[in-house]
């Protein structure tokens, strides 16, 4: 066995501690981050400038359901953009694969998150993690009226998380008065039909959709659901149907990190997404879920201290999906050819 395998194991086991030795590990990383100084709070939404740029939380939740956390782990903060893999799995298990993927691609753009761009091929959106195909993932939730939506989305965003979710009404007020930018992504996208004719009722659901309150505890809950074959491991729910589940993670591992997802592939490897509110998820498939929460974010809209921290552990730990480690005699064996 490797010594990242070791490390991996032995970081799992003391996981499962009373005392987590592991505790320890993620407060030397939070110590040795939290002077960090560049990077700016988002403003562009006004309710996001209030946001302390002090703030920095870590949180680890492993498939057993134990949970290690330090620093503002559990300080409320928006969803944003962390929603969109999420709403993706609810527009999969409604609609199924062949549906989605006509309404909207699985290709990295390269475009910032809020372009008002398309595939010019195909007059989609290019992937499900971008302002387009999350307005498009969301139109596809379903319900016969706003309020069953709204309650449709609340309900699967539960139970990821594991309790009552709230949508806060101080920043969805803030978002549907600055949302000019995805009022056009979205009227474009309905001159190509890959929207409702119910443009402005699909709008005011994105936007509460992004003002959903959560804190770093939560999303590392989120991310270890996604870990553990799509099943809560705290409550034991299902949140999405396991043939569904390769499809949040190839997509958070391709586009959840916006025009900085080729470089975290090559540097983290983890199927992962970030939002401007400053929150980064990251999934250990079949390990754990990371959850980092701290406000200023880089240019690419992605939080400097949570990026800086999932590259710390993966590094540490070895934990990049396709840092494989395969022993010769192992492959012998699953590839002998049969005989008879």
């Amino acid at each position: 066995m490797t010594q990242e395998n070791n490390d991996l194991d032995s970081l799992l086991n003391r996981m499962r501690t009373v005392s987590s030795p592991i505790r320890g590990t993620l407060t030397e990383i939070h110590t040795s981050l939290k002077g960090m100084s560049h990077g700016r709070v988002a403003d562009y939404i006004p309710e996001l400038a209030s946001a302390d740029p002090n703030w920095f939380g870590i949180a680890i939740t492993g498939v057993d359901g134990n949970t290690v956390e330090v620093g503002d782990s559990a300080q409320p903060f928006s969803i944003q953009s962390a929603s969109k893999p999420f709403v993706y799995g609810l527009a999969l298990d409604s609609h199924g694969r062949d549906h989605v993927l006509s309404k909207v691609n699985v290709e990295p753009s390269g475009e910032a998150f809020n372009s008002i761009v398309l595939d010019q091929s195909t007059n989609r959106p290019f992937n499900p993690l971008v302002n387009s195909g999350a307005i498009a993932t969301t139109d596809l939730i379903p319900g016969a009226s706003h309020v069953d939506r709204i309650k449709n989305l609340l309900s699967k965003l539960e139970q990821y998380v594991g309790r009552t979710l709230h949508v806060d009404n101080a920043t969805f007020i803030s978002e549907r008065s600055t949302g000019h930018r995805n009022r056009a992504i979205a009227h474009l996208m309905l001159n190509f039909g890959m929207i409702e004719d119910r443009v402005e009722e699909t709008l005011e659901l994105y936007f509460q959709q992004c003002a959903v309150l959560v804190n770093c505890k939560d999303l590392s809950v989120m991310a270890a659901t996604l870990a553990n074959g799509g099943v809560n491991p705290v409550t034991g729910v299902r949140a999405i149907q396991s043939e569904y589940l390769k499809d949040l993670l190839s997509i958070m591992l391709a586009c959840g990190m916006y025009d900085y997802a080729g470089q975290w592939g090559y540097l983290v490897g983890l199927p992962a997404k970030s939002s401007v509110s400053g929150a980064v998820l990251a999934v250990v498939p079949g390990k754990f879920g990371i959850a980092v929460y701290s406000p200023p974010l880089d240019e690419r809209g992605n939080s400097v201290r949570g990026v800086a921290t999932c590259r710390a552990l993966s590094e540490r730990f070895g934990l990049h999906v396709l840092d494989a480690h395969f022993v010769g005699s192992s492959l012998d064996n699953e590839f002998r050819p049969s005989r008879g």
